[in-house]
């Protein structure tokens, strides 16, 4: 096998991968009939431009109501708003995820639980999620991660077990669907991002979907300032903000919405080529397929980094590194352990409510969960779902890059670290992915 890159070899691949966002004419022709409308805000909610296509999402999803909201992290905090989980209450949450989904949960005064995910899937593990349950407990947030679902199925009926609220967060889920129902009409409500990286985009934006329109006009009276829901069968009325989303961006997305189905295929035809091809690999795990799913998504691939127990091998870090260097646009710390993340500022002082009617206040140095910490620090590998829409030598390019570099683990095992900067890696790397400059 030729001399790896990271060690002055020549790379795999050299040739830019398909650039991310994606668009079509008809995309700019819509974004300048909304800019000659003059009409680019988001009231009155919803806009004639936004209801079709909120009717649209919510159709491939299989739910009755969709809301356009400013991102996907205040729409977690609109759902929680939303199912009545008020101060010091507890929300479960897989303890290997992005931080917003945990930082949501704080920010409406409710305190995040951590639970562990399961190994086969990285998704919140309902076991874990069991013994996490104590009387403060109001709500569960199941994370769809990267190309994978929840065990949606027996986490319904623990949570109505226990009469708890369910709301998917499914930013990576657009499009997908387990046991024949789509992501997001599953639980109580769905959450899904729209941020740059994501499955589809407007750059920034969120979704909410629900099949109850006591939770929908819920939604809508948090999300537009307070005011009363169009229809008001209920009459609720909670303090709210506005977090309408602008018809500019429901412009791009209404295209976005119409090339989801062709790109997901397309994402899980290559996906599934790339686990074929890697089979066999050493020290590399695909992860295992999952019956449930009945309509695939990828927002990224993820594989399993397991060199053979005793075989001389470099840290997952330095792997992610050396492939990179092979032109393989990847990341290993995508995400950490919340509780460990850099970006997760929970303490009594900034957060009251861990310390609210309770003896010892929540410390979050206390946590632990294996699974996750092994995904995040030591196991995950992360390829970015542009690789997938591309050719299909695109595909093969990666798995020959991942064979060469798996090939030369003892040669790799014997280099410093500090070769390629291991301990800044996870940031930077993320950094610049959503740059997009490079890819």
């Amino acid at each position: 096998m030729s001399q790896l890159a990271i060690l002055g070899g020549d790379p795999v691949r050299r040739k830019p991968f398909a650039p991310w966002p994606q668009y079509q004419p008809s995309d700019i022709a819509r974004i300048v009939r909304t800019v000659e409308s003059r009409h680019w805000g988001g009231y009155p909610l919803p806009t004639a431009l936004a209801s079709g296509f909120c009717k649209d999402f919510a159709a491939m999803h299989g739910a009755e109501y969709a809301l356009p909201v400013a991102n996907g992290t205040v729409s977690l905090s609109i759902a929680l708003q939303a199912a009545g989980v008020g101060f010091g209450d507890e929300v479960i949450v897989p303890a290997y995820t992005w931080d917003g989904t945990a930082t949501a949960v704080l920010a409406m005064g409710a305190v995040p639980v951590f639970a562990d995910i399961d190994p086969d899937t990285y998704c919140l593990c309902v076991e874990s999620v069991r013994q996490a349950i104590t009387p403060r407990t109001k709500a569960i947030i199941p994370v769809h991660l990267a190309m994978r679902f929840t065990e949606m199925g027996d986490l319904m009926t623990l949570a109505h077990f226990h009469n708890l609220k369910v709301i998917e967060d499914a930013a990576h889920a657009h499009g997908g669907a387990y046991h024949g129902k789509g992501a997001g009409s599953i639980g109580d409500m769905g959450s899904f991002s729209l941020q740059e990286s994501k499955l589809m985009t407007a750059g920034e934006g969120g979704m909410l979907t629900t099949n109850s329109l006591e939770y929908y006009e819920a939604m809508q009276t948090v999300v537009n300032c307070g005011r009363a829901s169009l229809t008001d069968k209920f009459g609720q009325r909670l303090l709210g903000l506005n977090y309408r989303m602008t018809d500019l961006q429901i412009a791009l997305l209404i295209g976005q919405l119409e090339t989801l189905p062709a790109l997901r295929a397309l994402r899980a035809e290559r996906a599934h080529l790339l686990g074929s091809l890697l089979q066999g690999v050493p020290g590399i795990r695909v992860l295992p397929e999952q019956p449930g799913i009945t309509a695939p998504t990828n927002y990224c691939y993820v594989l399993q980094y397991r060199p053979e127990p005793g075989q001389p091998a470099p840290h997952r870090d330095l792997f992610v590194a050396a492939l990179e260097k092979e032109g393989i646009p990847c990341d290993g710390r995508f995400y950490e352990a919340v509780y460990k993340s850099d970006l997760f500022y929970a303490t009594p002082k900034k957060c009251p409510q861990l310390a609210y009617e309770r003896e010892t206040p929540v410390d979050y140095s206390q946590d632990h969960c294996p699974v996750s910490e092994r995904a995040a620090y030591d196991e995950s590998i992360w390829l970015f779902q542009f690789c997938l829409i591309g050719e299909e030598e695109d595909v093969r390019d990666v798995a020959r890059a991942i064979e060469k570099v798996a090939s030369n683990l003892e040669t790799l095992s014997k280099q410093d670290p500090a070769l390629a900067g291991v301990k800044a890696m996870g940031r930077a790397q993320r950094a610049r992915f959503e740059r997009q400059k490079n890819y």
